[in-house]
Formats: C-alpha cells, sequence, structure tokens
C-alpha cells in the first residue's frame, strides 16, 4: 500500500442506520487502508507467535471470490452515506453505540470504541498502543441494526504482542459473539462463516454493502507474516448473523 500503517492510524480501528451498498474505487481503495493499518506492521522483529488461520471448512459457503478490478492505489474516498441506498427490510434493534464484545471460544473479552474516517477520507482504526480494542466503525450500522455491522481489531503489535482479535482464525460456524451496548443490551450474534481474503482481493460487497438483517463483521489481519515488508497479506473476516 502507499500509506503506511502508521500514517493510518495517526488520525485515529470497523459501521451506522440503514443497510448500504459499498460503491466505487475510492471506498475500494479505503478499504485496503483499513486492512493495512491491521497489521500490526510496527512489529520491530517477527510475531514470536503465529495468529491461528481459518480452516476451509469454515469459510461460508454462499461467498463469491471476491475480485474487484478498481486499482488499489485509487485515491481514497469517503465511504456514501448510509441513508444514501437505503433498502427496506426487517426490523431490527433500535440504534445504540457498542461498549463491549465477548466472544468465549477465543477469551475475548474488550472494550469497544467508535471510529470514523481520517481527514483524507481514509477509515480510522484502533491505535497500535492500544491494539487490546476493539473498533466499532461509526458511520455504519450499531450492532443489532439491520445491515452489516462492522467490527474491526488489530492481530497484534511490537507494544503488546498478541492483540484483541489474535485468535479470531480459530472461529467456526456456530460459535457466538456477544456484544455489549450503551442502551445495556446484549446482542447475541451466531458465526456464519470465517475465511482469509488477499488484501488485493478485499471483499468489500460482503463486508460493507447492504443486507436486509441484522449482521457483523469482525476484521483483522492474517496469512504469513512477511519479514521483508513487515506486515500480513490477508484479511481475516468473520461473518455472524443476529440470534434472535
Amino acid at each position: 500500500m502507499a500509506r503506511s500503517p502508521e500514517a493510518a492510524t495517526r488520525g485515529a480501528g470497523g459501521r451506522h442506520g440503514s443497510p448500504w451498498r459499498a460503491a466505487g474505487t475510492g471506498l475500494v481503495a479505503v478499504l485496503a487502508l483499513l486492512g493495512a493499518g491491521l497489521i500490526g506492521a510496527s512489529l520491530k522483529q517477527p510475531p514470536s507467535l503465529r495468529p491461528p488461520q481459518p480452516v476451509a471448512e469454515a469459510a461460508p459457503p454462499e461467498l463469491e471470490p471476491a475480485t474487484d478490478p478498481s486499482p488499489l492505489s485509487a485515491e481514497p474516498g469517503t465511504p456514501p452515506s448510509p441513508s444514501a441506498t437505503a433498502i427496506p427490510g426487517p426490523v431490527g434493534r433500535s440504534r445504540s453505540e457498542p461498549t463491549d464484545i465477548s466472544i468465549p471460544k477465543i477469551g475475548v473479552a474488550a472494550k469497544i470504541i467508535s471510529l470514523g474516517v481520517n481527514a483524507d477520507g481514509t477509515i480510522q482504526v484502533p491505535p497500535l498502543e492500544r491494539a487490546q480494542l476493539a473498533g466499532w466503525y461509526q458511520p455504519g450500522p450499531s450492532p443489532g441494526e439491520v445491515g452489516n455491522s462492522v467490527i474491526v481489531g488489530h492481530v497484534d503489535s511490537y507494544a503488546i504482542g498478541p492483540a484483541v482479535f489474535f485468535r479470531l482464525g480459530e472461529l467456526k460456524p456456530g460459535d457466538t459473539v456477544l456484544v455489549t451496548r450503551k442502551d445495556r443490551t446484549v446482542v447475541r450474534f451466531r458465526v456464519d462463516g470465517v475465511k482469509a481474503f488477499p488484501k488485493t482481493a478485499f471483499p468489500t460487497e460482503q463486508v460493507y454493502g447492504a443486507s436486509e438483517q441484522p449482521s457483523l463483521r469482525l476484521v483483522t489481519c492474517g496469512g504469513k507474516f512477511n519479514e521483508k515488508t513487515r506486515s500480513y497479506p490477508d484479511n481475516i473476516i468473520v461473518f455472524a448473523t443476529l440470534i434472535p
């Protein structure tokens, strides 16, 4: 990527309102930079532990291969307004900011911070010095609302080693993710699938596109750590649906 992970985190780490459809070369570039910001590329030495990777059997069967012909070198843009392309769908929970995330299967119990976009239009990620926190992309749906709510987290960092989503690749269909919201409700999601995607083929539509039901997307980095680039080549993405 043209912009370093450190640059992507200086401004401030995952979406709001009705479901919406991701669009355009600019957004694809932004999402690629989001992945770059999550790789833990500030590591000054190779991580001593390797994050687990999703097994092929865990992938959602309905997912199409993610390819986008748009050049990743395009200027990053700002994500479209959620209300601009809203589509009708089932009624979900009312909007409420998430405060905590719990994933019992992999021992995650973390606070959530709200994130937006930087001045240059790139999506914020949690600061590497606070890599134990998860980040909710606030312009998108909140967890429990209709649409794809997105929560991102680092896989590791030089400061603390394994970070909040280090073990995300261990999840399998049927596992549970719980999100506590500011209105004191707890929404539960069932994992539909887990899959690793090359950062050059980020599944924009499946993560940020429209959804007719309350859904959750968890994003971190994965693949084999590249000692030359000091980064991971993939994004690990968890796809989950609200448990009524």
